[in-house]
């Protein structure tokens, strides 16, 4: 391989890398603290922050308006000046439309401008949604940097960390009684994924930040918590289980209900959300909120309907869920399949009720209430009613979480102080740190010149161990920095395996160039064999180990692999630059050598 080749391929792997670990960069330097924790919240705390300061900003600038109207505001507010010119031009094609003279754009958008541009009886909504929109993109951004950055490990940011264990026979056996399993592997795949996806939203829901949960082994979920967690509302969150049913809306009851709201809201609820006078509806329905999802993936309630206390069907007997398209008209629909028993009880509700309304219900929430306009035999089912492909996959999911009962159990619970994971950073990072100036020290006075060539190719293995991690949105932890010390050690030998044959080829006699070409001829293979059995080794603990053990094994792997290039690729071309380009005929390379 030419010099030329070379320096392309050092090139393209440093541009990769920093593609992988800007992420990070953002996250970690250029991402304020405050704006840190906000993105490490759960999704319900960032809407309370977006709504109240949105408020308090639109509060801010009628106050800035009612004293000084021609005032322009600062460019923090930007983005308000963007949104009023795009009011503006939408005023002007409405009136244009109307066959009217449109009004002209302000040429200098003072703070009266941009508020009159917010026209209508919703004037004050918009605004206040133009303003929670910039918050909440920005705050959402910063989460999705978090997401594709390097994560710290709780031994190093504190917080707790479970292992349950999903009874995967015992939900096989359960659902054998109702319908025979086809193929028990793809249940059990099935049932762990729907498990992972319910615990995730259960946990998230209450409050808790940026959860981990994922699979390991065959039937066991590990479960991160950073920061702050209540062992006991964890349990509770764990060992619950979500409920599905297909209950019957009544709209007379409703509509009913729905009036008596509007005319007194604050009386009707207690503090527990339960009625207060439960004579303002028939004794066998009950009052439940109808959800969708908002623009920061959280339900938001839209609505109460009146539902019968009897379940017309249960979620137990949905066998799967899919989204497809309308043959018609191409719109989402959902599309579940029943099992026998399932599907004579619908038959038989379905033919009694057509014309009337059909709610979906999951943990207590009503996710959606469509018309049944047939009678619906033979267990398929298909719910269509104008939804939007996120609607639709989200009652995809709802039904999906059906029927799988997975019973769960918390097998180890752990917790971290925050404490410990600022002591053991500074640990980490001073090991890390003084490890690398002692070897890189040795090499400079060591082996002199060439010694540089091992700094840097030292240096370069590092920026490429950390843009992996980030790269495939690794956890740091206290084993994964152990293993980045090791790779210190262990990738300098690589260099003292070159510059030893280089040195034994110049004390032959051979000139600059040609020692060199056969330092690196005769050290490949014995670099290659030393570093291959390190991988598999690794290779072996990543797959088999756990927790730290992975850590240490996962950023070990890493490291042999980001050594080799760096001192058969980076290193070479170094020397190579220095022999051809620079005209060195002489190799400093260790004391007494010429």
């Amino acid at each position: 391989m030419n010099k030329r080749s070379r320096f392309t391929i050092i090139l393209v792997v440093l541009a990769i890398c920093f593609a992988f670990l800007l992420p990070s960069i953002n996250w970690y330097a250029r991402t304020p603290k405050d704006e840190q924790n906000l993105a490490l919240s759960s999704l319900e705390k960032i809407k309370d922050y977006t709504v109240v300061k949105a408020k308090e900003d639109k509060d801010e600038i009628v106050k800035i308006a009612k004293a000084n109207p021609d005032a322009v505001l600062d460019s923090s507010y930007a983005y308000l000046e963007k949104a009023a010119k795009k009011n503006y031009k939408k005023l002007a094609k409405a009136y244009k439309d109307a066959g009217k003279a449109a009004p002209e754009m302000p040429k200098v958008m003072t703070v009266s401008a941009i508020l009159d541009s917010f026209s209508g009886y919703n004037a004050e909504n918009e605004l206040l949604g133009v303003i929670e929109s910039k918050y909440r993109d920005q705050i959402l951004s910063a989460k999705k940097r978090y997401e594709s950055s390097v994560k710290l490990g709780l031994d190093l940011s504190g917080g707790m960390n479970i292992i349950v264990r999903a009874d995967l026979d015992a939900a096989l056996a359960a659902q054998s009684k109702e319908d025979k399993v086809a193929d028990v592997a793809q249940f059990k795949r099935e049932a762990m994924a729907q498990a992972i996806e319910t615990l995730t939203g259960r946990i998230d829901k209450f409050g808790l930040t940026s959860p981990v949960v994922r699979q390991q082994g065959e039937d066991r979920i590990y479960i991160e918590i950073p920061g702050a967690a209540d062992s006991e509302s964890v349990n509770t969150i764990i060992m619950g289980k979500g409920i599905l049913n297909f209950r019957l809306v009544d709209d007379a009851a409703t509509n009913a209900f729905n009036a008596y709201y509007n005319s007194n809201p604050a009386g009707t609820f207690n503090s527990d959300g339960k009625l207060i006078d439960s004579s303002i509806i028939p004794e066998d329905c009950e009052v439940m909120g109808l959800y969708q999802k908002d623009d920061y993936g959280l339900d938001e309630r839209i609505g109460y309907l009146c539902v019968k206390k009897e379940i017309a069907l249960d979620g137990k007997h949905v066998k799967s869920a899919m989204v497809t398209a309308n043959q018609t008209n191409n719109q989402p629909e959902v599309n579940f399949v029943l099992d026998s028993e399932g599907s004579d009880i619908f038959a038989d509700f379905t033919g009694a009720h057509i014309g009337e309304r059909l709610a979906i219900v999951s943990d207590d929430k009503i996710k959606s209430a469509a018309t049944i306009r047939t009678k619906i035999g033979g267990g398929q089912v298909s719910l269509s009613g104008g939804f939007s492909i996120e609607e639709a996959q989200n009652i995809q999911k709802v039904l999906q979480t059906a029927w799988l009962e997975v019973p769960l159990e918390v097998e180890s619970q752990q917790v971290v102080g925050a404490s410990l994971g600022e002591a053991a950073i500074k640990q980490g990072i001073k090991a890390l740190s003084w490890g690398l100036i002692a070897v890189l020290a040795f090499m400079l006075i060591y082996y002199q010149g060439a010694g540089f060539n091992a700094v840097i190719a030292q240096i370069l293995n590092m920026y490429i161990m950390f843009s992996v991690l980030s790269a495939f949105n690794l956890t740091l932890t206290l084993s994964s920095i152990a293993g980045m010390i090791l790779t210190v050690g262990m990738s300098v030998d690589a260099n003292v395996i070159i510059f030893e044959r280089i040195k034994e080829e110049l004390r032959n006699g051979k000139s600059r160039a040609a020692a060199i070409a056969a330092g690196f001829d005769n050290a490949f293979w014995a670099i290659m064999d030393s570093n291959i059995t390190t991988f598999i080794a690794a290779a072996f603990l990543s797959k088999l180990g756990t927790g730290s053990i992975q850590g240490f094994a996962v950023s070990l792997a890493i490291g042999v692999c980001s050594s080799v290039f760096t001192a058969l690729v980076v290193s070479r071309l170094m020397f190579d630059f220095n022999t051809d380009v620079v005209g060195h005929e002489k190799v400093s390379i260790g004391w007494g050598v010429k």
